[in-house]
């Protein structure tokens, strides 16, 4: 029995409960899903629920006789064996063996599929991380941000979303010019334009376009007047480290459906449409010379400059567009993961979507903190080749995809993190991503000597024979999982999902360690381990979908 299954079977009590007049209470006040979780005691039982606490006030009744009517119709049900009243009015349940059991079926015979939901079926979800300058490599911040975005899009869809991921190019503004001047710099062999970028990668990328204009033949650029020769640095210097960093995301496990170029929202007008309709509509009011948006309307701290005294757009101008872009492109709902300094961003763009006409819900900013390296036991401060910062390069490099993508999603997004390179390049338990994986790399080798044995999971399985102590510790945690996914999902938590596999890999290391699948000896084979095997396949694939969900491969053999 799942913990859906559970809950679905309670609140069947309660109805019928009713409908004996036990229980004074309409049906419409029995919530349509029962929250059932794990006791923090096992002894305790197998799962708890409170719902007695909360419908006894509306019953006229005291939680403890509420929950005690409900325990004895519980304890008639097949498949539970035990239901009793705790505390205030909490109720124990403790499943029969073979109830509790039929989950290591469920979830082999789901075949991946265990855990899915149905939250956004039907809703289209925009979300966009990374959205690094192309101005140099990927650094750490959105290193972390390629990490926990891609894993929530995969929690998304795996709760039927039609998830499109988008990175925002910035090809628009000052910071392209001045990446265009450094990349001249450097092929001129002088000195870093003042707010220019160092480091090798610029002097790589300069050479780059100056070997690729000479390979086909091109006029020597360096012959060029000034503003020509910094157009064409910029525009092939951009191009170039743009391919770069798609690269990079492409090694990191990371595919975008859009590139969405900032440029084209000045460029074909979309700025100037969408702010000529908030005009219209009086969202934007004039004052000191300049235009100004009415968010404190919606929440925000403060109105917010959109046209400056000058005539020119401010950067909240794009947003507005961008927002609009967004949603005439289908998006039901739009996710932005931004830098720790972006904590302002959260009240302007939901005022932007609501002067637009659309759902300030329909928009949720992310914020993400600082990531640190210690190596050594000490901070790890400049990259080799970046120079002033670490690149996602320099951690895959230490440490490889897997453990990198799993050390940046293991946290909240919310919490500054150190990471320990020696520790995530170690083979040891102490390691979380080693731990899982070699978790389920044991579950496959339990499968391959089972197979050496001819036992496999065609000839019996008896949920009543998982009665081991560690057998209903390890399903109690399988049956979890679902509850854990829904949980990332609507929070937006996928660090839920690796402390789940964490505490998972520790349930079956309990039962590997006290169990068997195979005989000992001339020992004869049973239907016993026939169907351990079936809760070793569990959890195997329990382990799989998991770090599927955070990008993160399964390892068969470590």
């Amino acid at each position: 029995m799942t913990p859906e299954q559970l809950s679905e079977t309670i609140r069947a009590a309660l109805l019928a409960g009713i409908d004996d007049s036990d229980f004074q209470l309409s049906p419409f006040d029995v919530p349509e899903d029962i929250r059932v979780e794990r006791p923090r005691q096992r002894e305790h039982g197998d799962w708890s629920t409170n719902v007695a606490m909360q419908l006894a006030k509306k019953a006229g009744s005291n939680p403890r006789e509420f929950a005690t009517t409900l325990a004895e119709r519980l304890a008639e049900i097949e498949g539970i064996d035990t239901a009793e009243v705790a505390g205030p009015g909490f109720l124990n349940i403790r499943l029969a063996a073979g109830a509790a059991g039929e989950l290591a079926r469920t979830i082999v015979l789901a075949n991946g599929a265990f855990g899915r939901g149905e939250t956004f079926k039907g809703t289209t979800v925009n979300i966009e991380f990374v959205s690094a300058n192309p101005t140099g490599p990927i650094h750490l911040g959105g290193t972390r941000w390629a990490a926990v975005g891609d894993s929530l899009a995969r929690l998304l869809e795996f709760h039927e979303a039609n998830v499109v991921r988008e990175y925002y190019f910035n090809d628009h503004g000052s910071q392209i010019d001045n990446f265009a001047k450094s990349l001249v710099a450097a092929i001129k062999g002088e000195d870093t334009p003042e707010n220019g970028y160092g480091g090798e990668y610029i002097q790589e990328i300069a050479n780059k376009v100056l070997i690729q204009a000479m390979e086909v033949g091109e006029r020597d650029p360096l012959e060029l007047p000034a503003d020509e020769l910094q157009e064409f640095f910029r525009a092939r210097g951009v191009h170039l480290m743009f391919d770069e960093i798609k690269q990079e995301l492409a090694d990191f496990g990371v595919e975008f459906d859009v590139y969405f170029h900032e440029e084209s929202l000045h460029s074909e007008g979309k700025v100037d449409k969408a702010l000529e309709e908030l005009k219209s509509s009086g969202a934007l009011y004039e004052a000191d010379n300049a235009w100004w948006l009415r968010s404190t309307d919606h929440g925000d701290d403060k109105d917010r400059v959109v046209i400056k005294s000058d005539g020119n757009a401010a950067y909240i101008a794009g947003d507005i567009a961008y927002i609009r872009d967004k949603h005439e492109r289908g998006a039901d709902l739009c996710i932005y993961l931004l830098g720790a300094d972006h904590h302002g961003y959260i009240a302007r763009l939901k005022a932007a979507a609501a002067a637009l006409g659309y759902d300030p819900a329909s928009v949720e900013v992310i914020i993400g903190q600082m990531v640190n390296l210690v190596k050594d036991g000490q901070p790890v401060r400049m990259s080799k080749r970046a120079g002033t910062v670490v690149t996602m390069q320099d951690l895959v490099e230490a440490v490889g995809v897997d453990a990198a993508r799993y050390a940046l999603a293991r946290s909240s997004a919310d919490q500054s993190i150190d990471i320990d390179l020696d520790l995530l390049a170690s083979a040891t338990n102490a390691n979380p991503v080693f731990y899982v994986q070699y978790a389920h790399a044991r579950t496959a080798g339990v499968a391959r000597n089972a197979a050496e044995y001819g036992i496999t999971r065609d000839d019996g399985f008896d949920a009543s024979l998982l009665s081991h102590e560690s057998e209903a510790a390890l399903l109690g945690a399988l049956g979890e999982f679902p509850r854990v996914v829904a949980q990332a999902v609507e929070y937006r938590e996928q660090h839920r999902v690796a402390r789940y596999l964490e505490d998972l890999a520790t349930a079956f290391n309990r039962w590997y360690d006290r169990t068997r699948v195979t005989p000992l000896g001339e020992e004869e084979i049973t239907d016993l381990h026939r169907t351990r095997l079936w809760l070793n396949d569990a959890t195997g694939m329990v382990l799989r979908t998991g770090l599927h969900l955070l990008g993160v491969s399964a390892p068969e053999r470590m």
